[in-house]
C-alpha cells in the first residue's frame, strides 16, 4: 500500500516539475516547455516517474499520463534518440487539462534539426507495429482495416523533429483493398491549433507502407519545415471545409503516388509557400466541401472529373513543382479515385514549374540528407527540415 502510494507521488511530482517562466526559455521560443515527460525506447519502463533520469518508454503511456492530467499549463513529451516501437494509437485526449497557443502540448524530439549537436541519425524514429482496426473513424472499414498512430484529440499541439515511419503491411492483399496507417490524424471539427515541424515523414511500398502523413480536421493545421518521401498516398489532408487557418510552407515533398495535399472545402486563405514537389502522381487535390462532408459521413461523393465549376482559389507563393504527372486532380477515397482538373484555381506567384526532377542529396553522412543537393534550384526554396540553411 505504501509502495503504491509512494510511486503514485513520484509520478505526480515528475508532472508538475516548476514552470520555467517564457523569457528563460531561449530567445526562439515564446512558448513555455512547462511540465516535461521524457522517453527512453532503450532504458526507459512504462513505471517510470517520467523524470530525465526515469524515462517512460512509450508514447502511449507518456498520452495516457497527459490524459489523466489536470488544471491549465505547458507540457512537453521529449523523445530521446532511438527506436520506438508504436504498438497502440498514442491518444492525446485530456478531459481536465487546457490548452493554449503559448502554453501548449508539445511532443518533441530531445535534439532538434538546427541544433549543432543533431543528425538525421539522431532523431527519433517511429515504426509502427500496431493491429490493424476494423473500423476507422468511428465506422466499419470495408477496405481491410485501418489504423492511427497519434490521435490528436485537443488543441494547440505541437509534433517536432521526429522521424515517422510506415506499418509493416501490404497495403493492397486483394483487388479492392487498402489497409492504411494514418500517420497523424484529429477527427474532432471543433478542435483548432495543430502544428507539425521539422518531421521526416518516410515510406516504403515493401517494407512500411505510410498512406497518409496528417489528416486532420479543424482550422489551423499548420504543417512546415516537414520532409515527406517514399510510398505514401497522399502527405498532408486538410479534411474540414470551410475551415481557416492553414498553412504549409518549406516543405519538401518526393515521390508520393497520390498527392501531396488534399483540400477538402478549406478556405481560401491557406499560406502555401516555399514548398518543393518533386515526382508526384497529383501536387494538389481538390475536393468541394460538400464531397468532403458526404466522405466523412461515410458516403460516397461523386467524382466531378475536369468539367468546369466555381472553385476556392489558393495562391501558391516561392515553390517549385518538379517532374510531377499531374498539377490538379479532384476525387475520393483511398484506392486513388481521382480525376484531372484544370489548375487554374491555383495562383501561382514566384512559383516555377518543371519537367525536370531534382536532384537529391543521397550521402548519409551530410547534414542535408534527404534533401535538395546544396546550392541547387530547389535548395534555394528553402524547404527542408532547417529553419536555417544547412551547412
Amino acid at each position: 500500500m505504501m509502495k503504491s502510494a509512494l510511486k503514485a507521488a513520484t509520478a505526480a511530482a515528475a508532472l508538475c516539475p516548476p514552470t520555467v517562466p517564457a523569457q528563460q526559455t531561449g530567445a526562439s521560443a515564446a512558448v513555455r516547455e512547462g511540465n516535461r515527460l521524457h522517453l527512453n525506447p532503450a532504458t526507459g519502463l512504462d513505471t517510470n516517474s517520467g523524470a530525465k533520469d526515469s524515462p517512460l518508454k512509450t508514447l502511449a503511456e507518456a498520452a495516457r499520463r497527459v490524459n489523466q492530467s489536470s488544471g491549465s499549463g505547458p507540457m512537453t513529451i521529449v523523445l530521446s534518440e532511438g527506436v520506438y516501437a508504436v504498438g497502440e494509437t498514442t491518444l492525446l485526449k485530456p478531459e481536465r487539462r487546457a490548452f493554449s497557443r503559448t502554453d501548449r502540448l508539445t511532443i518533441r524530439a530531445e535534439v532538434l534539426p538546427d541544433d549543432p549537436e543533431w543528425s538525421m541519425a539522431r532523431m527519433p524514429a517511429l515504426i509502427h507495429t500496431m493491429p490493424l482496426s476494423a473500423t476507422w473513424n468511428g465506422r466499419p472499414d470495408p477496405l481491410g482495416g485501418a489504423a492511427n498512430g497519434m490521435l490528436v484529440e485537443t488543441s494547440h499541439v505541437t509534433v517536432q523533429g521526429l522521424k515517422i515511419l510506415g506499418l509493416p503491411v501490404v497495403e493492397t492483399p486483394k483487388p479492392g483493398m487498402k489497409r492504411r496507417l494514418y500517420s497523424i490524424a484529429r477527427f474532432n471539427r471543433q478542435l483548432e491549433d495543430l502544428e507539425v515541424a521539422q518531421c521526416l515523414f518516410a515510406s516504403d511500398e515493401i517494407v512500411a507502407p505510410n498512406h497518409v502523413g496528417i489528416i486532420a480536421h479543424g482550422n489551423s493545421v499548420v504543417v512546415r519545415n516537414c520532409l515527406f518521401r517514399g510510398f505514401m498516398k497522399d502527405a498532408v489532408v486538410y479534411w474540414t471545409p470551410g475551415s481557416t487557418g492553414h498553412a504549409m510552407r518549406n516543405c519538401f515533398f518526393h515521390g508520393m503516388y497520390g498527392s501531396t495535399i488534399w483540400t477538402a472545402g478549406i478556405a481560401g486563405d491557406l499560406d502555401y509557400r516555399n514548398n518543393v514537389v518533386d515526382s508526384a502522381r497529383y501536387v494538389w487535390i481538390y475536393q468541394a466541401g460538400a464531397a468532403a462532408q458526404a466522405d466523412a459521413a461515410g458516403g460516397r461523393a461523386q467524382l466531378s472529373g475536369s468539367s468546369p465549376q466555381p472553385r476556392t482559389h489558393y495562391k501558391v507563393t516561392d515553390s517549385l513543382f518538379a517532374h510531377n504527372q499531374k498539377l490538379a486532380g479532384t476525387g475520393t477515397g483511398a484506392r486513388v479515385e481521382f480525376a484531372d482538373i484544370d489548375p487554374s484555381f491555383l495562383e501561382m506567384s514566384g512559383t516555377k514549374i518543371s519537367d525536370q526532377a531534382v536532384v537529391v542529396e543521397m550521402e548519409e553522412t551530410k547534414r542535408n540528407f534527404l534533401h535538395p543537393v546544396t546550392g541547387s534550384e530547389a535548395a534555394k526554396v528553402g524547404a527542408g527540415l532547417f529553419l536555417k540553411p544547412a551547412e
